[in-house]
């Protein structure tokens, strides 16, 4: 039987770390060649091609890194891959899926996963969570569905995922939404059809600062005060509640936008913000009408992907359009 074609990427993180020595932290030190021989049944699914990017704990990553590992991955793509896996971090896990998702145009599946355990640790959990990323990768039911995140036994979409425990092994949730599929018995059964995505080109421009801020009780204004003579080219504020300032914040919200997009999420982890519901001075109507825009259901932290994606192909214009979508 002529099995498919299957790339996995290493990045680094938890999932290729270690230790040294007995007492010493464990740092990105396997390979993922070698993460490979920790999952013999993956021979028998597919014809592997694997390359170690990096090896780097994922809140180093950068933007720039992420867009030569696309590079790589659209190109295994263009040579009959039925699919790509890339492992990494889960630091910055969902942050790096909706950013591929945004960038993804093929109809084979992108898919990300990591570990909580280390590999040197009793009960590591990256060879199963990398078997169920490929499962995922290889099925056909997981074709146009952009980029996906398989932690656990569980897939969620980029655009929802987080990291909602610091060390717990069941780390990943989609909040509100919940996963949009899971591994049972070895195959892959998903709860909806794929949903149609809207997707941007390259960024023509990477040299773009998106800054972001949480709204906290009694917080001064020097930061927001400073952020348009610091160069930065988009705001992005993890406000209260349903997307709330204080009255002092909304001020300053109001001369940055002048300039500047901003974008209000919400701090809270869940929900989205609102739009017409609150209209006291710092609340979403009010800011609305100073100018900012809400993210929607949308995080704090996708939602400065989104804009640091737009600003860089000169997109920004179309804002309202993504936001409306997510």
């Amino acid at each position: 039987m002529d099995l498919p074609k299957l790339a996995i990427a290493a990045l680094g993180g938890t999932v290729s770390m270690q230790a040294s020595h007995v007492g010493a932290g464990v740092v990105p030190a396997v390979s993922g060649e070698a993460l490979l021989t920790t999952v013999p049944e993956l021979k028998n699914l597919a014809r592997i091609t694997v390359e170690t990017l990096g090896l780097h704990p994922s809140a180093s990553l950068s933007f720039e890194f992420l867009l030569s590992v696309l590079h790589w991955a659209n190109a295994q793509v263009e040579k009959g891959a039925t699919g790509v896996v890339i492992t990494q971090g889960t630091d910055t896990l969902e942050e790096t899926a909706a950013f591929f998702d945004y960038l993804w145009h093929h109809d084979a599946p992108l898919i990300l996963t990591g570990a909580m355990r280390a590999a040197s640790q009793v009960g590591a959990d990256g060879p199963a969570n990398l078997l169920d990323a490929c499962r995922v990768a290889l099925a056909s039911n997981s074709r146009c569905r952009g980029a996906q995140v398989v932690m656990g036994g569980q897939v969620h979409h980029a655009n929802s995922v987080r990291k909602t425990d610091s060390l717990a092994l069941q780390a990943f949730s989609s909040p509100v939404v919940g996963p949009t599929g899971m591994l049972l018995e070895d195959s892959v059964r998903y709860f909806h059809e794929p949903s149609q995505r809207k997707l941007l080109p390259l960024p023509q421009r990477t040299t773009q600062a998106i800054a972001l801020l949480e709204s906290t009780l009694s917080a001064e204004t020097l930061l927001l005060d400073n952020i348009l003579d610091l160069g930065y080219d988009g705001l992005v504020i993890a406000g209260f509640g349903a997307g709330h300032v204080s009255e002092q914040w909304a001020d300053a919200v109001e001369k940055i936008a002048r300039k500047i997009p901003v974008l209000i999420a919400t701090r809270t982890g869940s929900g989205a913000t609102a739009q017409a519901s609150y209209g006291f001075t710092g609340s979403e109507m009010d800011l609305i009408g100073r100018g900012a825009l809400m993210t929607g259901f949308l995080c704090p932290r996708k939602a400065r992907i989104l804009l640091w994606l737009l600003v860089g192909c000169q997109r920004q214009d179309e804002l309202a359009c993504f936001l409306a979508r997510d």
